[in-house]
């Protein structure tokens, strides 16, 4: 029995096409991919000396950023913000070194478990708030910030405690080849062991649904409230393991929230993650975030001042924003 001839003018799709179009899909992480490439190139160029040592360097410095963008990214993508990541991560920091000072490493396990978990219930809080009182996320994120915050200055007035061994060296030195950072390698286990597995699942689904439009996810089907809920509760958890490292790369906690929250959503605007929410990922934030460290780096090794650096990802963020404005712009267009 001979096989039925398909169709006349149906189009062959081809495992070439499949490609193509995932590379359509994702042409703003690849393009980022490149100019990282490119950066790393002209790092090369101007610091011949720039070698392994520096780029694990480089990795174990962004790792706490690179965690709080992704938590950041969660929010964005289901039109959301939370604009309390930094503190989160004070609180979550000054918690596991006080409590892991000097403390075996069973001890030490159990408080970053317990930390872990103190991340979601932060993270149910924001979101709680955000979903019953209907207030915008903006206003609650941000008076929630001086709420963890301060819990954080309860937990200790000044920077202190200390970071298990064991955690400390989950961030440092390389992973069997030299060019291989065990920081970022850390980094990705954890988003595609956690994040990967969940935007694939249902709740992930439901999460781009009422980014892109709440309304229309509403009307099929897909629990608004519970979803924007659990995106919280996500962020909450990655700002945790944000500030554990934080913890594990300066060996202290410091009560003080950093600039990660501004950072943040810089991150998430290069990374090309719409701030209207439904489009974006996690990688490209990541990628965003090395991005910005080695201009910053860059300019240092050019002996810029360093105010320039901040002028730089300030203009760069201006042209991104401007540059996906018009591409939604088209998009209506068309």
């Amino acid at each position: 029995m001979s096989a039925a001839a398909p169709p006349v003018g149906a189009a062959r799709v081809g495992p070439l096409d499949g490609i193509a179009a995932y590379v359509r899909r994702n042409g703003w992480t690849f393009g980022l991919i490149a100019l990282l490439v490119a950066l790393l190139l002209f790092t090369k160029w101007i610091q011949p000396r720039y070698g392994p040592i520096p780029l694990q360097g480089l990795a174990t410095s962004v790792q706490p950023l690179v965690l709080a963008a992704v938590a950041q990214a969660i929010v964005v993508i289901s039109g959301g913000i939370d604009l309390s990541i930094g503190s989160i991560m004070a609180l979550t920091s000054v918690v596991s070194a006080t409590l892991m000072d000097k403390q075996t490493e069973g001890v030490s396990v159990a408080v970053v478990i317990g930390v872990l978990l103190l991340g979601l219930a932060v993270g149910a809080v924001n979101g709680a708030l955000v979903v019953f009182t209907r207030v915008p996320d903006i206003v609650v994120t941000l008076a929630m910030s001086f709420v963890w915050a301060g819990c954080a200055l309860l937990v200790r007035s000044a920077p202190g405690g200390g970071a298990a061994a064991w955690l400390r060296g989950l961030v440092g030195g390389p992973l069997g080849n030299e060019w291989i950072p065990k920081a970022a390698v850390t980094v990705l286990v954890v988003v595609f062991v956690v994040w990967i597995p969940l935007s694939r699942s249902r709740i992930g689904l439901s999460i781009y649904a009422i980014g892109s439009n709440r309304l229309a996810a509403f009307r099929s089907g897909v629990p608004v409230a519970r979803t924007r809920l659990l995106a919280y509760v996500l962020t909450g958890f990655f700002s945790a393991l944000a500030g554990l490292s934080l913890t594990a790369t300066t060996s202290i906690g410091s009560p003080v929230p950093g600039p990660y929250t501004l950072l943040s959503v810089a991150a998430v605007v290069l990374g090309g993650v719409s701030l209207a929410g439904g489009r974006g990922g996690v990688f490209g934030p990541i990628v965003a975030v090395v991005v910005l460290q080695l201009i910053q780096t860059d300019l240092t090794f050019l002996r810029f001042d360093s105010n320039y650096a901040l002028v730089a990802q300030g203009a760069i963020l201006m042209l991104v924003t401007m540059f996906s404005s018009y591409l939604s712009f088209r998009r209506t267009r068309t």
